[in-house]
């Protein structure tokens, strides 16, 4: 028996343009394969910071093109946070920041959420009761892991406490674009104006994974200080795929792909909350979310271990993974982004019997 994997935050292959990049990659060399193939700045591709740059309204040099978003990360936490330092981040939250952030040795500060996002009351209680943080983490749009988005009012009212608390954050954006439903909010960056909130994306989601094209606006000495690291880390960018991903704007097929992978994303998102309604026991509830990869399920007892799903054959990522301070328990990451409708329906159907009563111990497995 296949396993159905929910755990895999991922694109369906079919959501990834493989002949246009593959064009791309071509054009990127034969036009400009002399800067491509070589050594150069470590802030990015000029061509595509330009563009980023001229996306968000800032100058180029706050642009650093990263491998990755999260490597972004690795370079400013490492700039911001000293053994004992708070940091501030949504509960639950992306995992790997939190691993990032234990291996700096941060006081990670967890602020609760609800169905529409990060509670500022929470926030303004975190900033009186302790020093001053050296940043809040969030991610305000289809959150990973729990696919939910903040709301404009919170939005704004979050963008008043960073500037009453000169507070800054990191706004990681790598869905906010694969949205299936509903109107698009202002981010933060662009509410606050960018100056005490930094902006990170990636082309992970809306072109390919695999070309580990991720960036940040900063501020711009901050911006100059990332380069330097990006240069003492890797000597050199990777231009060839940086020049590709430009490539691929310059031909204006970010839009319509763009297209394509909510279509074809959306339906996948339709999928897990359909077969949710059909299939989980009462008690359980869960996320709606308008975009993104990611489903979080709420059970009114702990979760079934990941090692009994597996059995049953279908997986998930505990809640557990994204809480800094041992919640979660009673949680699951679902992600629909990867699995077809077919197999989305197959995997919660395998899934729902495990989830009516405790999980089981692993002697019983």
């Amino acid at each position: 028996m296949d396993v159905v994997s929910f755990a895999r935050g991922i694109p369906a292959p079919e959501c990834l343009p493989v002949e246009e990049l593959a064009d791309c990659a071509k054009a990127a060399i034969e036009r400009d394969g002399k800067a491509v193939l070589s050594y150069g700045p470590g802030g990015g591709y000029g061509p595509l910071r330009e563009w980023i740059a001229a996306r968000h309204g800032v100058e180029p040099g706050r642009v650093v093109v990263t491998s990755g978003s999260l490597q972004g990360f690795v370079f400013l936490a490492e700039q911001l946070v000293q053994p004992g330092a708070r940091v501030l981040v949504e509960a639950p939250t992306y995992d790997r920041p939190l691993k990032i952030l234990g291996r700096l040795g941060a006081e990670i500060v967890g602020l609760p959420m609800d169905d529409d996002g990060l509670e500022p009351d929470a926030l303004e209680q975190a900033l009186a009761s302790g020093p001053k943080p050296a940043f809040l983490y969030t991610i305000a749009t289809f959150q990973n892991p729990s696919g939910r988005t903040l709301s404009e009012e919170r939005r704004r009212r979050l963008v008043e406490i960073a500037r009453e608390h000169e507070l800054f954050v990191l706004e990681d954006d790598p869905y906010g674009l694969v949205r299936y439903e509903g109107d698009p909010l202002p981010t933060l960056f662009e509410l606050e104006g960018g100056v005490n909130v930094t902006y990170a994306s990636s082309f992970s989601k809306t072109v390919a994974p695999g070309v580990r094209v991720g960036y940040f606006v900063l501020p711009t000495p901050l911006a100059k200080q990332i380069e330097a690291l990006a240069v003492s880390t890797y000597i050199s960018p990777p231009f060839m795929t940086q020049a590709t991903v430009h490539e691929f704007l310059r031909r204006g097929n970010f839009e319509p792909n763009l297209e394509r992978i909510r279509g074809l994303l959306g339906a996948r998102r339709d999928a897990m909350l359909d077969a949710l309604e059909q299939q989980l026991p009462d008690g359980a509830t869960w996320s709606r979310p308008e975009g993104g990869y990611f489903v979080w399920v709420d059970l009114p007892h702990d979760a079934p271990t990941v090692a009994r799903a597996e059995a049953a054959g279908v997986t998930f990522v505990a809640g557990q993974d994204f809480f800094s301070d041992g919640g979660g328990a009673q949680s699951m990451r679902l992600a629909f982004s990867f699995v077809s409708p077919d197999e989305i329906a197959e995997g919660v159907a395998r899934l729902a019997p495990l989830l009516v009563g405790a999980s089981a111990p692993a002697s019983a497995l």
